[in-house]
């Protein structure tokens, strides 16, 4: 096995998950930053990161240790450790998309020699790395698993935006291959965590570790959002019958919302198309799953039901937008479900206005089609407002003076003062 002071990492995708990691093991390790988008290595070479997770002096500071970052595969071979950090999605239709783990693997395994380690940390079903990863690996190298070359996993944690629970803070799971790989790996990540590491048995248990996080909170939040139908239907704000249920010691407060982003609303497919193949039908995470992907339609038709019972004329409304990113003070637009109520609304009205400061536009032209502006000028006028995001440089708006009555101002996170708005989620 490798020894420490030999230890020379690479971090293969220097996106959300990688380059917070790249930056960490930089602190005590060489560490070279891969990735396939020469505009990402550009801007990360000059000390900028745009998804905001790593701010400018710790950048630099990295930088300053010895940080690299690069787009030429060959400068691969140089390194010992390769962690794998890209993106596991989702085609069209819900199914599990390996081809970057896949296409990351290969380009690892022309890397690969006597006595390397290859950890992945991207969310996959159990059984991906040894089943899929490890034979792409075997193939592009020529060398044996085991014998040549080790595998480990260590499941990601990373929360976009939360800076309480940075990547250092965390405890990681570590797993691998053979019982001196595990080794290897959980002293690796020891060597650079506050909060120290759980050893999985397994490289399967620690995938199944990860992939239960998120798929728990994605049936948490569906049962939020089916409380939040049930009372709408009856009149009664669900977020008034969360605060007084909260009272009770034991129980779980959470709120209902759009499930977006990256994990909670991807990974439970992972597991879901897995159990199907050992002949299980997971029916609480496959309706979990429906359910929390379709209530951005249901906001949508919420607002309207809201302006048909104030009198306010839905074709060709103005409606004003606020949030586009996935979440709140964070710019990832990925898989956000405010895109589901403009699609719908957008079958009434073109008049829509989407306003976030946070989110970039030219990416979200780009991969949405949807044009945003980063601030909306409070003199305009609006039939309808929809706060989707809550964005803290929302506070402040004066938007019942934007809205005036009887236009309908709908919160779908809870977030506005109470006597401002008509309904909320």
């Amino acid at each position: 096995m490798i020894n420490d002071s030999d230890i020379k990492i690479s971090v293969i995708g220097l996106g959300y998950v990688g380059l917070p990691m790249a930056v960490l093991f930089a602190s005590r390790y060489q560490v070279l930053g891969f990735d396939l988008n020469p505009a990402r290595v550009e801007e990360l070479g000059r000390g900028v990161d745009s998804t905001l997770e790593v701010g400018p002096d710790r950048l630099a500071n990295a930088i300053g240790h010895g940080l690299r970052f690069t787009t030429d595969k060959a400068q691969l071979k140089n390194c010992n450790v390769f962690i794998v950090a890209v993106p596991t999605p989702v085609d069209v239709n819900n199914r599990p998309d390996l081809t970057p783990l896949l296409e990351a693997s290969s380009t690892v395994g022309q890397a690969l020699g006597h006595g390397k380690v290859v950890i992945y940390e991207s969310t996959v079903y159990p059984g991906v790395t040894e089943e899929e990863c490890v034979p792409m690996l075997e193939r592009t190298s020529g060398l044996r698993f085991n014998d040549d070359f080790f595998v480990g996993y260590s499941p990601e944690r990373i929360n976009p935006g939360d800076r309480e629970h940075t990547v250092e803070r965390i405890v990681k799971v570590t797993s691998g291959s053979t019982p001196e790989t595990a080794d290897f790996v959980d002293r690796l990540y020891r060597s650079v965590l506050q909060c120290g590491t759980h050893r999985a048995p397994s490289i399967r248990v620690a995938e199944a570790s990860k992939i239960v996080e998120n798929t728990q909170r994605d049936v948490n939040i569906a049962f939020f959002n089916e409380l939040a139908k049930v009372f709408n239907a009856m009149g009664i704000d669900t977020h008034d019958v969360i605060e007084a249920a909260s009272t009770k010691w034991n129980f779980i407060k959470l709120s209902p919302g759009l499930v977006g982003g990256h994990c909670i609303g991807v990974d439970p497919y992972y597991l879901i198309q897995k159990a199907q193949v050992y002949g299980v039908l997971p029916r609480i995470m496959s309706d979990s799953r429906r359910l929390n992907d379709g209530m951005g339609y249901y906001v949508a038709t919420q607002v309207i039901r809201h302006m048909c019972l104030k009198g306010v004329r839905v074709k060709d409304a103005r409606i004003l937008i606020l949030g586009f990113t996935f979440k709140e003070n964070c710019p990832d637009i990925r898989n956000t479900k405010v895109l589901d109520i403009i699609t719908t609304l957008g079958e009434y009205t073109s008049n829509l206005t989407v306003v976030d400061p946070w989110a970039d536009p030219a990416k979200t032209k780009r991969e949405y089609g949807i044009n945003i502006v980063p601030q909306v000028e409070t003199n305009m006028q609006f039939d309808a407002a929809i706060l989707a995001v809550a964005h803290s440089a929302f506070a402040n708006l004066p938007l019942r003076q934007m809205v005036p009555e009887p236009g309908v101002i709908y919160d779908v996170k809870g977030f506005l003062p109470r006597h401002i708005t008509d309904s909320r989620l």
